[in-house]
């Protein structure tokens, strides 16, 4: 049997009503966006490879799907991820030594989903600034991703705070103090990704500063858990100690900011595509088992294109702030005879222009649109909107 109507595994197409949710979603975060000073870009979905993952970890390799550029002869890839985009644009085609605001709406591609059910075409949108080292830059993208929740009407969100910073400045001592081989440090992360202290435990030996590696995954909770974490830490590297005054900084910032959002600290939070370094966030809830937002600061990966800047920002898969969508009301128009047609046409145009969708029937027996609810009735004389279940 032939399968030319199939798709492949893990992609999928948005049909009525999904599909115009997603588009007017993408149309209210983008006006959210430049409302805040933010700059549109639309970057090309196709890159050469080298540029498509600067900065970035194994895993963001194993998700781009990879090809030979005809022309060049150069290995090209389909993006999975903007953020390298947008620091291409600030370092070559955009360039200022000022704090630049760049913005995005696309999709981007992944070789494999990244967990069951998850779309392999998500539509990613997502903020950027560069050239600010403060963490003013960092507190406002956290209140740009909050604002964007509430477009989406995402009640009561979760923002789940941490640092980078905390976790590469133990294993760089443990490194350096030998308790750690470096070929062990990509399984060490998964470990801690998974907060799993047995695994931890078994790539590194009793020191002190290995005890602090440990205890990170235990080290989450309210905003109070900073006492513990600060406990903890006390005797680790000057390093760790500075991130941990920036989170700490950064929380004060962003509950000052936005004094209704439940924020939770997660020192082990490692998530992204291994590009950051400093604070991380991202945006939680209760009714979906994934982050619907996430970011953080990735200061100096333009380095790769020679222009080392301070950046932070975040993103999100419009996809998965959609679905509650009943689909728009349709008005029925009924099919006449050409002499009654200008006047309906008229009163199609006036409702056209106020916003309604009306539908024109393309003959006398075409039965009504599938739940629609409305329909124009000539009355009086006039054509009128009524309830297509009213009695004439």
């Amino acid at each position: 049997m032939k399968t030319f109507w199939r798709l492949p595994r893990g992609v999928d197409e948005l049909l009525p009503p999904a599909a115009w949710e997603l588009e007017t979603l993408r149309r209210q975060a983008l006006d959210l966006f430049v409302s805040w000073g933010f700059d549109f870009v639309e970057p090309p979905i196709i890159e050469y490879l080298d540029a498509l993952l600067v900065g970035s970890g194994e895993d963001l390799d194993l998700q781009t799907l990879k090809m030979v550029d005809q022309v060049s002869g150069k290995q090209m890839g389909v993006r999975a991820d903007m953020t390298s985009q947008a620091v291409r644009i600030d370092a070559h085609s955009l360039v200022t030594d000022d704090v630049q605001r760049l913005c995005y709406v696309g999709p981007v591609v992944f070789a494999n989903p990244q967990i069951s059910q998850t779309s392999r075409v998500p539509i990613k949108a997502g903020a950027e600034i560069f050239g600010a080292v403060n963490l003013a830059a960092d507190a406002e993208v956290i209140a740009l991703m909050l604002e964007t929740m509430k477009v989406a009407a995402i009640r009561e969100p979760v923002l789940l705070l941490g640092h980078m910073g905390i976790y590469r400045g133990l294993v760089t001592a443990l490194i350096a103090s030998g308790a750690l081989h470096r070929e062990h440090e990509r399984e060490l992360f998964g470990c801690v990704q998974r907060k799993s202290e047995t695994d931890i435990a078994t790539l590194l030996d009793q020191s002190d500063l290995a005890k602090m590696l440990i205890r990170l995954p235990s080290l989450m909770g309210g905003i109070d858990v900073l006492v513990k974490v600060r406990e903890a830490l006390k005797d680790g590297p000057p390093d760790v100690l500075a991130a941990l005054v920036q989170l700490e900084e950064l929380v004060a910032l962003v509950t000052a900011q936005n004094d209704d959002v439940v924020v939770r600290i997660d020192v082990a939070e490692l998530s992204g595509y291994g590009y950051h370094n400093g604070p991380v966030f991202a945006v939680y809830h209760p009714e979906h088992g994934k982050a619907l937002a996430q970011g953080g600061r990735y200061d100096g990966v333009g380095e790769a294109f020679g222009r080392p800047r301070p950046a932070t920002g975040f993103d999100l898969d419009l996809k998965n702030l959609i679905g509650g969508a009943m689909g728009l009301d349709v008005i029925f128009a009924p099919f006449v005879a050409s002499g009654e047609r200008t006047q309906l046409h008229q009163a199609v145009i006036s409702l056209r222009a106020q916003g309604e969708r009306v539908s024109y029937a393309l003959s006398e027996d075409e039965p009504l649109p599938r739940g629609c609810q409305r329909a124009l009735k000539k009355v009086g004389g006039q054509w009128q909107v009524t309830s297509h279940r009213a009695k004439p």
